[in-house]
C-alpha cells in the first residue's frame, strides 16, 4: 500500500511520516535520498539521523540518491511478492530524488521525457511493492515562479510526479504547520 505525505518546507511532514511508519510496523527501512554537498546539508542529515536514533525504533537506514527504483524492485523480488515478508519502507524524500535525477540528466536531449520515464518506472515499482510504502514529497509549486528554466522545469516535474503518485496512493496526507490532513478520502470527484 502506498501512502504519500506532502507539505512545504519544515511543515512537519517527515516527522509525521516517521510516526505513521512506526504505527504500522515494528521495524522499517528508511531510504534517505539527500546528498550532502555542503556543511548545512550535512548538518540537516545529521539532525535527521539523530532524531531517528532517539526514536527507539528499529530503523534500517539506506542512503540512496538515485537507485530508488532498483531498491524497490530488489526488495520485491527478495520477498517474492509476499506482503508479510516485505519490509515497510519510508522514502524521504521524492523531491530530492527527483532533483538528483534531473541534475544527472539535465544536459541530455529531451530531459523532460527522460525524467518522466524515471517517474513512471518509480510508480510502477511502487504499485508492485507488496508491503507498506510511505513516500515523503514536497509541495514546491506553491511559492514564487523560479527565475531560471531549470528551476521551472523542476517545479513542473515535481507537480507532475506528485499528481501521478497520488493517483496510485491509498492515502495522501498534506502536512501544514505540523497538522496532517488526509486528502484522498476527501477528494471531490467530477
Amino acid at each position: 500500500m502506498i501512502t504519500l505525505v506532502t507539505g512545504g518546507a519544515r511543515s512537519g511532514k517527515s516527522s509525521f511520516a516517521e510516526k505513521l511508519c512506526i504505527s504500522k510496523s515494528p521495524s522499517a527501512v528508511y531510504v534517505a535520498t539527500a546528498q550532502a554537498f555542503d556543511d548545512e546539508m550535512r548538518e540537516r542529515i545529521a539532525l535527521h539521523q539523530l532524531e531517528r536514533s532517539q526514536a527507539n525504533y528499529a530503523w534500517r537506514n539506506v542512503e540512496e540518491p538515485f537507485q530508488l527504483v532498483k531498491l524497490l524492485s530488489d526488495w520485491r523480488e527478495e520477498c517474492q511478492g509476499e506482503e508479510d515478508s516485505a519490509p515497510t519502507v519510508l522514502v524521504d524524500c521524492l523531491t530530492l530524488w527527483l532533483s538528483n535525477i534531473l541534475l544527472s540528466l539535465e544536459r541530455e536531449e529531451d530531459v523532460q521525457a527522460k525524467v518522466k520515464a524515471e517517474i513512471a518506472r518509480l510508480i510502477d515499482q511502487a504499485e508492485q511493492y507488496p508491503g507498506e510504502l510511505i513516500l515523503v514529497t514536497n509541495e514546491v509549486g506553491s511559492g514564487i515562479v523560479p527565475e531560471y528554466p531549470l528551476g521551472r522545469l523542476y517545479r513542473d516535474l515535481a507537480g507532475y510526479m506528485n499528481q501521478a503518485i497520488s493517483r496510485s496512493s491509498a492515502q495522501v496526507f498534506l502536512v501544514t504547520a505540523g497538522i496532517p490532513i488526509e486528502l484522498k478520502s476527501r477528494e471531490y470527484r467530477l
